[in-house]
């Protein structure tokens, strides 16, 4: 009976403590969509975000989930250009206002010098992607923390790609 009550003890305490940290991602992921559209001209919700990582930096890829959403497609096109424009001056107030400035990465993507990070547009089926490129191990690794965060943050509206191991790459040092 002691072990009975010992093990539903147990099991409850895990389930109260692991309650916060779930409500607690689910309350922040609230907020970085209700401050998404503040930025992001397209529908998150007719969107996926994808976030691969390579041993250089990543690729991030917005399709529509209708590749058919012509409007959805033009809007996801747009931004992408816009932030590629933006991110290479050092711009990055657009994920500072959706996930905060302590995102994970930002600040090194932020002091990071004009050149230290490549940023390749291209336009996909559905959509578009930006491939992210350093030769620097530490702005490599906050691209992927940036990844992680993203993915975090926007939940069932993103995902995690496969590891890319591009031959092609700049080389991380």
């Amino acid at each position: 009976m002691l072990r009975k009550s010992l093990t539903a003890f147990a099991c409850a305490a895990a389930a109260v403590l692991s309650a916060p940290a779930g409500a607690a991602d689910a309350q922040r992921q609230a907020g970085v969509a209700q401050r998404g559209p503040d930025v992001m001209p397209f529908s998150l919700k007719a969107t996926q975000h994808v976030f691969t990582k390579t041993p250089d930096g990543g690729v991030q890829q917005v399709v529509a989930r209708n590749t058919a959403d012509s409007e959805q497609v033009k809007l996801v096109r747009g931004h992408l250009r816009d932030i590629q424009t933006q991110f290479l001056k050092g711009d990055f107030s657009g994920p500072t206002h959706i996930h905060g400035a302590e995102m994970p990465g930002l600040a090194e993507l932020r002091a990071a010098k004009p050149g230290q990070i490549a940023i390749e547009y291209k336009e996909v089926a559905g959509g578009a992607e930006l491939t992210y490129r350093t030769a620097g191990t530490k702005l490599a690794t906050a691209l992927h923390s940036w990844f992680d965060a993203q993915v975090s943050d926007h939940g069932p509206d993103a995902m995690a790609g496969h590891m890319h191991h591009d031959h092609g790459s700049m080389g991380a040092k």
